[in-house]
């Protein structure tokens, strides 16, 4: 039987491979919480990893931005070598690990100018294959702002990574916003055309902004993309990828109940603020989707279980 995010311990996310993972998000019914967070800052807390922070505050899993998988840092963890970050932060958080990586597109108008990123954050087969080797449970394709990432650009990697990872590890393609992007901006961030092309390319999970983040994306229209994603046999993640995760907790709530009327099957909260939402955010968010009960119990679940 499938055992629920909701119930699992950190003793069984390490026995979890990605079909389990995969069923074990659908068992929980639109109430699993990602929240992202970038280590190559100073933590907020100067005596504890943000990662630690955000565990603390009821984040399932943990999603790392501007990682790069070649030089690999993580303010705030015990000294590691490079290569055991990721299975550092596992054992000191007992929570599923994804990372960015970011599909850029250089033939394309830019808004704003072009935001150069490292070798070891773009979005390719080798960068892939290291974060898998790293530790990572999920590849994310998006792109930060200004990088230039487009969804042709995200195809064309999700293709190369699923042929050599489609077994292995769960890919999730998409944008939280336009990315710099002048022609995929408000609606065009994400098309159902663009959904089927992911899914043939081998996308498990389906990322979208969530309504209310972005111009001209409401609920309506993310209900209606959610549902496509879906018939076509993918999941599905709404997104907070403008800065809004350092909003007021009404608007947190807000957001999140539009989004579980979405019937998305995950929800993230982006790493504005502290270089991670705002820990109290974190648990507004998780308490909105799912109740004090859930939301209560994995803050106070111990990594020993």
């Amino acid at each position: 039987m499938t055992k629920r995010i909701l119930d699992c311990n950190a003793s069984d996310f390490v026995e979890m491979k990605k079909k389990d993972i995969l069923d074990s998000i659908v068992a929980s019914e639109g109430r699993v919480l990602i929240s992202e967070i970038i280590g190559l800052y100073n933590p907020t807390l100067h005596a504890i990893s943000n990662a630690e922070l955000a565990s603390a505050f009821g984040a399932d899993i943990l999603l790392l931005n501007m990682f790069d998988v070649y030089e690999p840092i993580f303010n705030g963890i015990p000294n590691v070598e490079k290569q055991n970050i990721i299975k550092e932060i596992k054992r000191l958080t007992g929570r599923l690990i994804g990372i960015n990586l970011e599909p850029v597109d250089h033939d394309q108008e830019i808004i704003g100018g072009l935001t150069a990123i490292s070798q070891g954050r773009l979005a390719t087969a080798d960068t892939a294959k290291t974060a898998y080797e790293l530790g990572a449970d999920m590849i994310i394709l998006t792109g930060n702002p200004g990088t230039g990432v487009s969804n042709k650009a995200i195809t064309s990697s999700l293709k190369g990574i699923h042929a050599i990872l489609g077994n292995e590890i769960i890919l999730v393609a998409g944008k939280m916003h336009a990315s710099g992007s002048l022609k995929e901006a408000g609606e065009n961030i994400i098309t159902k055309a663009d959904i089927k092309e992911f899914v043939e390319a081998g996308a498990n999970i389906i990322l979208m902004p969530a309504p209310g983040t972005v111009p001209g994306i409401t609920m309506e229209y993310i209900k209606e993309l959610v549902t496509y994603a879906h018939s076509l046999g993918a999941l599905t993640l709404t997104a907070i990828g403008t800065s809004q995760e350092d909003a007021d907790s009404d608007t947190i709530k807000q957001i999140a109940l539009m989004c579980k009327m979405t019937g998305t099957d995950m929800h993230h909260i982006g790493d504005a603020g502290y270089k991670t939402a705002n820990p109290e955010n974190i648990m507004d968010y998780s308490i909105a989707i799912r109740g004090k009960r859930h939301t209560y119990i994995r803050m106070a679940r111990s990594i020993n279980r």
